[in-house]
């Protein structure tokens, strides 16, 4: 996933697939999966959410100088990119 060069390095879809399954099987009632890249790390990590509004808590990719930066968001139960 995220391959090309609008993305800072690709991610391993069974990793991809691993957060979608943690956020389904959270005791919390999330929503949605966040894909942030962190510029101080070098890599991904997932946030997991509630409301699609915190979706746009986050600085996206590209378009900030801040370290943690929304790659793209998915909805957790249909799969589908809502960002």
């Amino acid at each position: 996933m995220f391959n090309g060069p609008d993305y800072p390095q690709s991610l391993d879809e069974s990793l991809f697939d691993a957060w979608l399954e943690k956020g389904r099987e959270s005791r919390i009632p999330y929503a949605y999966l966040l894909v942030i890249w962190d510029e101080l790390d070098t890599k991904y990590m997932p946030v997991y959410t509630e409301k699609r509004s915190d979706i746009h808590e986050f600085a996206r990719y590209g378009q900030s100088p801040e370290n943690q930066l929304l790659v793209a968001a998915y909805d957790l139960y249909s799969e589908s990119r809502v960002l």
